[in-house]
């Protein structure tokens, strides 16, 4: 089971990777813990400087779209956000955040506001946001198999580590 708790930071539809940490920043390093302090500072240039540890991005459709930068989601991760909420998201994007511990839950986020006090809750393969302002609680379509243990265990690396395989040995 995974549970997240935390406070909801509101954005719309096609948030890119560039957006989200851009290039021109990455031009003298790629270091997640030094780009943190620019995260998303094209769409809201006050928005590093006011992440709290565990707040959650909400967003329109299409999440991450742009380029294939894993960095992108480690700058996120870096800033102390475990989760991004969203309508939907770039197929990359989504890959990447699984890879690096990051959950991409997908739902409706049309009621969700700004500073919302949320829950996102892996309960098996049942995925479910809460929005505790609204006493709303919604549904995305289920995370399970090897994404689901992946998440799990905080990524990728940690998985192999585990596992020292992809796919689990059938017992």
């Amino acid at each position: 089971m995974i549970k997240l708790e935390g406070r909801a930071r509101r954005f719309g539809d096609n948030v890119n990777t560039d957006y989200i940490i851009t290039s021109t920043r990455k031009r003298e390093t790629i270091d997640e813990q030094v780009l943190k302090q620019w995260l998303l500072e094209t769409v809201d240039p006050a928005f590093a400087a006011s992440v709290r540890e565990g707040d959650i991005i909400v967003a329109g459709q299409n999440f991450g779209c742009g380029s294939a930068m894993e960095v992108a989601v480690t700058v996120i991760l870096a800033a102390g956000i475990r989760a991004v909420i969203a309508q939907s998201f770039s197929r990359t994007f989504f890959r990447n955040a699984i890879n690096n511990g990051l959950i991409p839950a997908q739902c409706d986020t049309s009621r969700i506001e700004e500073g919302d006090s949320l829950a996102v809750q892996l309960v098996g393969a049942e995925l479910t946001v809460s929005d505790f302002n609204k006493e709303l609680t919604l549904s995305g379509p289920p995370i399970s198999g090897v994404i689901l243990d992946i998440l799990e265990l905080g990524g990728l690396v940690p998985y192999m580590k585990a596992h020292r395989r992809l796919i689990p040995m059938k017992q």
